[in-house]
This record gives C-alpha cells, structure tokens and sequence, in this order.
C-alpha cells in the first residue's frame, strides 16, 4: 500500500511503558490542551518524548538508553484514529538496543516503510514553538527559507560575499591608484606631449664635429706658417753662407728658389683659404636640452598621472558593477520573498532575520512571538495537528490562555510540559505513572 498518508491526525491515546522514567502510563486526550505536570524527575519528559520518539524514530535512536532503568524491553504504541504506531525498543547484552517500529491502519493493514509515512506526517520545523522563540535569528531565518520556493538562498549569500570580498578589492585598488596619481606634481603650462630631444642632440653633435673641424684646420695653418717660418730661416743661412760656399753656391741658390716657391705655394694657399668662420656657442642648445629634459620628466609624470586616473576610474566602473549586482541580487530575493505565500500574517524575512510586523522577531511581544510560533509549528505540520511545549513552566496564564484559545481555534492538540502545575485537568506524574493510576495502585 502507499506509504504516504491522506488525512490529518491528533492523538486519541497514548500508551508508554517503560520509557525512561515511565513505568507505564495511558492517556486518552480529553481537549485540545493536555497539560503534563508534576515534580522534577517524575517523569513527565518521557511522555513527551514518547509522542516525539514514536514519530521521528531517528532522534530516538541517538538517546543513550531510552529504556528504563533495570528493564529488557520499552514500548510505544500511539493512536491516531485511523493509524496505530507501535515502536519498540529491546536492549542488548551489550549495552545498546534495537529498535522495531510497525505504522497500521484501522483494519490492520501495515505500510512496507513505516518511517517513511511518519516522515511525511512530521513537518521540519520543531513541534515545539517555545523552542523556535527561543532560537538565533540567524537559525529562525533558516528554519522557514522552506516557505519561499524557487530561490537559492545559499547561492544568493555565496555570490554577495564573493562580490563583497571582490569590490573591496576593486576599492582598495581603486583608492591607492588614485592616491599615486594624487601624489605626482605637474608644473603649470606643462605640455602635453614630449620635445623631441633627438633633434637637439643632432644640432650639439654638428656643431661639436664643425668647430673640431675649425680646430682641426686652425692647427694645420698654425703648421704652415711655422714651415714658412723655417724655410725663411733657412734661406737667410743659406744666404750667409754663398760667400764662403762659393762652391755650393748654385746648388743653394736652386735650393733657396725652390724654398721660395714652396714658400709662396703656401702663402697662395693662406692667401686662397680666406678667414676662418667664427665658433658655435653650444651653452645655449645645452641649456635647452636640459629645458627639455626637465619638460619631458613633467610630460611624463602628467601622462602618468592621467593613466593613474583612467585605471582608477576603470576600478570605480568595476567597483560599481558589483554593486549593482550585489544589489540586484538582493532585490531578486526581495522579490521571492515578496512573492512567497507565507503562513503567518506578518511574517517576513529581514537581512538574514526573521520579522514579525516589520520589526525583528525577538523585538515582538512575548505574545506576538507565542502566537507566531503555534501558527508556524502548525504550518510545518499540517496533517499531525501536534504540538509539543516542553517548557510550558515559563509561560505565565496570559500565554497559557492564548495556547488554549489556539488549540481550539485551529482544532490542534498541544501538549504541554509543566512543574507542579495546579490547573485542573493536569495530568500529573509521580514517579513514572498518572497519579490517579498510582492511587489505584496502592488500593489493589
């Protein structure tokens, strides 16, 4: 048969025996309101982690020893009208236990997975909204992302933080960038292009290699005229000496006519060469080439400056989009939240938070929040109109009024864990059994 059930379902009688600190006890609901009461370690806990353990199963399982002390064998055994759930739990030699669990209908008919039917009962949020009151906002967040379909929370909060820790970067960035741009100084008129230095060096170099030149043929005349200078001299001695070289005479005379034509060749060639141009004054192209230099350095650090800029402002446009992303992110779930249907009026999700009026769940009421909490544990669990209140000590009977006027008003049983409770129709534990079962007990 199916393993999924099609009805709603309270309790109308709940059997345990030897649970914890029960020896054995029988309740049959008589309203919508059954208050378990009594002294401290009397056992009223374990009725209601009977009803919670015959259901959930797998948070039975991790008790230490759910079985009573000194006995071999525990059972549960819940009546929902048309189901019967019956878990067992037998212990071991060795200290751990098993456990059975059997889920039939009216007519005696068993489901093939048992857990699986109770599963489909039991809603994921805690049967007890006294617990849910008292959770993290962060955890009361989480607990009813369930009620907005279609939206990857996880996936939302993982990209805006990574967007986050990007932009930050992209910040960083762009804020020392525009700090090295800030710290470059550009002289007023500097230009926005660099002089061409090459041109100037040119001119250095042909005015360097024209007056090497100029030195170059001033020494050579300086060598011309000492040669003129020399065969002048030795004409005169040659000139002195006919007298008393008769001998020699015509070979000197040769030799001195020779030297006089030599000697007018150069003077021709003096003559012929004309003045020597005046000497290029270089200090003045020197001074502009350290002009330029000192124009260029500003040209480059303005041009430094303005790519200091434009990264920067590339940083801010990328700083940006992730801004916009990161905000159309949280607008995209603003939406599914907006669009979500949820089960109580006034509930809504805040910046990883839960708010009840547009004001944040634990700044509400202490009956806002109760009231909250019943109608969304009754959300969670629309076909096991069950609900478990295990602190019900702290309530005060204002609260305790709203419990009831509740549960009778949405038709669900709540049951609910006192001390000492005075209230009639509590049903008391003593030691492990009802009172009133003790009574009869002690009169056998």
């Amino acid at each position: 048969m199916s393993d999924k059930p099609a009805k709603t379902y309270k309790v109308i009688r709940l059997e345990s025996e030897n649970i914890k600190r029960l020896k054995a006890v029988s309740i049959e609901p008589g309203g919508n309101v059954i208050e378990i009461t009594g002294k401290n370690g009397a056992g009223k806990t374990s009725v209601l982690d009977s009803l919670f353990w015959a259901l959930t199963g797998k948070t039975a399982t991790k008790q230490p020893s759910p079985i009573r002390t000194g006995e071999e064998k525990a059972t549960i055994t819940l009546d929902l009208g048309s189901l019967t759930v019956t878990r067992k739990f037998l212990a071991q030699e060795d200290g751990s236990y098993t456990t059975s669990l059997v889920v039939e209908t009216e007519d005696g008919a068993r489901f093939q997975k048992p857990q699986n039917t109770l599963d489909a009962l039991v809603g994921s949020l805690t049967m007890d909204p006294l617990e849910f009151t008292r959770m993290k906002p962060a955890d009361q967040f989480d607990a009813l992302r369930r009620f907005v379909p279609n939206f990857d929370f996880e996936k939302s909060a993982g990209d805006n933080a990574a967007d986050f820790r990007t932009r930050t970067d992209v910040n960083r960035r762009a804020k020392e960038t525009r700090a090295q741009a800030a710290g470059i100084v550009v002289a007023a008129g500097t230009p926005d292009e660099p002089i061409d230095e090459s041109a100037l060096v040119d001119d250095l170099q042909a005015a360097g290699d024209h007056n090497a030149d100029i030195e170059r043929r001033k020494s050579n005349r300086a060598a011309v005229a000492s040669q003129i200078l020399a065969h002048d001299q030795a004409a005169s001695s040659k000139r002195a000496q006919i007298t008393v070289l008769e001998q020699q005479i015509a070979a000197l005379r040769l030799a001195a006519e020779e030297d006089i034509e030599a000697g007018k060749k150069l003077q021709k060639r003096l003559d012929d060469a004309g003045p020597l141009p005046d000497l290029i004054d270089q200090t003045e192209i020197r001074a502009k080439i350290s002009a330029a230099r000192v124009t260029n350095g500003a040209v480059a650090e303005k041009k430094r400056s303005a790519d200091l800029l434009a990264a920067a402002g590339r940083l801010e446009q990328e700083s940006a989009a992730l801004t916009k992303a990161m905000a159309d992110r949280d607008a995209e779930k603003a939406k599914a939240i907006a669009a979500a249907k949820m089960p109580v009026d006034g509930i809504g999700f805040g910046d990883g938070i839960i708010t009840l009026n547009d004001l944040p769940f634990d700044q509400a009421s202490a009956a806002e929040q109760l009231r909250a909490s019943i109608a969304l544990a009754m959300a969670a669990n629309p076909k096991l109109r069950i609900i478990l209140v295990r602190d019900g000590s702290l309530l005060d009977d204002d609260s305790i009024g709203i419990i009831a006027e509740m549960a009778d008003k949405h038709d669900i049983q709540i049951w609910m864990e006192t001390v000492s409770s005075g209230r009639a129709g509590a049903i008391v534990i003593e030691d492990g059994a009802i009172r009133q079962e003790k009574a009869l007990e002690a009169a056998e």
